[in-house]
């Protein structure tokens, strides 16, 4: 009764091809705003030192452990959502939405007060100490405020997808990005009426600027969205449908913890990789590498995202030839993408760390290993949008199994023994995340291709 004067499934017939870009664009969009507002912080910190660099990555890492425990709710959401439009049934859509709002605020609230706590720990874990423990410590804190705020968006989001609807999401993020883009530089200098806060100013500025997003979320979904619409009398948690969207989300969630557990050790082994100023320039480089290969993830997860959509749906529909055909185009259009991006790293890589970092040792450090890392683009896409895809259809379990052997039995051994027992410095221990990126590409790629994942029951 709620939606169904508005109700439209829009991705369930068409052009596969055709609708699949028409989904990811917005997507994408959003996606690089979101990576502007990361790389505006590290481009900011760069202008001040190597140590707010250093920190400030450590930060962007422990955000990134955020989203992981949000992805619970997000990927349960999506796949559900989506399911339930393909089915031409968008009440049932819009319960899952008002579980997903109350899960994500209590989930973001919890997140923030662990974070707070844990600063000290993750400062000292990175070697972190005196001014450097102090700055980083400081960030982290001010960071965690937006936990709950940042749990909520992503979750209206994740609902609003799963609709079919990409463009609110990208509006919302467009607004995040302007706003961070105005007042962190003015909270960093001290322009205007505003005290200059120093790197500090920067985290406070990510914390305006998330806020706002929530904010501008939960008034766009009560007015009523793509045939969403919240209302405070369903804000009632319901056991059922929770564990719905948890049973599809917890190995969603493990495994993104998985993931950044890999990586937040393996940047304890770049730590630790030399000491003094070279110490310092591989961890900066490495942050500016990390920062700027989002310019990957974001087409990998754009199309992702939009496959997942349409196989959620296809699969609701009853339609898995459909569903199937999506993850392929996905990867193909993706693909195409990702190879300029490769290009476009190997050539410019001198010209990338010019421009992210004033201090000569940090591009010394950082423009060899990031030309092979270039090489690895496309095939790092290709896995993420397969695994995209079969979270849209409901099959976590095996995507956190691929996770786990990368990080334990890949990344963080190789890793380890080419960087620190053979010397290899930051090139070396980035041969394990290469042989990390092979490996996912490869067992996402048979995983897809045998489509046990179509017949997960969600």
């Amino acid at each position: 009764m709620l939606v169904a004067q508005t109700f439209q499934p829009v991705v369930t017939t068409g052009s596969v091809r055709r609708m699949l870009f028409v989904l990811a664009v917005p997507v994408l969009t959003e996606q690089l705003l979101n990576a502007l507002v990361g790389i505006g912080d590290t481009f900011w910190a760069g202008r001040v030192s190597a140590v707010a660099t250093n920190a400030i990555g450590l930060a962007a890492y422990v955000a990134w452990l955020a989203s992981m425990l949000f992805a619970m709710v997000g990927t349960g959401t999506t796949a559900l959502v989506s399911r339930f439009w393909g089915a031409r049934q968008p009440e049932e859509a819009n319960d899952i939405a008002h579980q997903a709002i109350l899960l994500a605020a209590a989930i973001g609230v919890a997140t923030s007060a662990a974070l707070m706590a844990l600063a000290p720990v993750f400062a000292r874990m990175q070697g972190m100490s005196g001014e450097s423990g102090r700055i980083a410590v400081t960030y982290l804190r001010l960071n965690a405020i937006s936990a709950p705020m940042l749990s909520v968006t992503l979750a209206g989001s994740a609902a609003l997808r799963g609709a079919g609807d990409m463009r609110t999401p990208m509006a919302i993020q467009a607004a995040i990005n302007v706003v961070n883009m105005i007042v962190s530089p003015c909270l960093l200098y001290g322009l205007g009426p505003l005290p200059a806060l120093g790197v500090d100013g920067i985290a406070l500025g990510t914390v305006t600027a998330e806020t706002l997003g929530a904010a501008i979320m939960i008034v766009l979904l009560v007015r009523g969205r793509a045939g969403l619409r919240l209302r405070p009398s369903r804000f009632r948690p319901e056991a059922a449908r929770i564990g719905r969207i948890m049973r599809i989300g917890i190995p969603a969630g493990a495994d993104g913890v998985i993931m950044w557990s890999g990586h937040f050790v393996f940047l304890i082994i770049i730590a630790y990789l030399a000491t003094g100023a070279i110490g310092d320039a591989y961890y900066a480089a490495h942050i500016v590498a990390v920062r700027t290969e989002a310019f990957t993830y974001l087409p990998a997860i754009a199309w992702g995202t939009a496959a997942a959509t349409m196989i959620g749906q296809a699969l609701g529909a009853g339609d898995a030839k459909r569903a199937i055909r999506a993850g392929h185009e996905a990867v193909l259009q993706c693909g195409l993408l990702n190879c300029v991006v490769a290009v476009l790293f190997y050539a410019g890589a001198e010209q990338i760390y010019a421009i992210m970092h004033t201090d000569a040792l940090v591009r010394a450090a950082g423009v060899t290993p990031f030309r092979i890392l270039a090489l690895l683009q496309p095939v790092l896409g290709m896995s993420i949008v397969y695994i995209h895809g079969m979270r849209g259809a409901g099959d976590t379990r095996f995507p956190m199994l691929i996770t786990l052997i990368g990080i334990i039995v890949v990344r963080l051994p190789i890793g380890y023994v080419c960087g620190t027992l053979l010397s290899g410095g930051l090139l070396g221990a980035w041969m394990g995340m290469c042989a990390d990126i092979i490996w996912r590409a490869l067992a996402a790629l048979i995983r897809y291709r045998g489509h046990r994942w179509v017949h997960t029951r969600v």
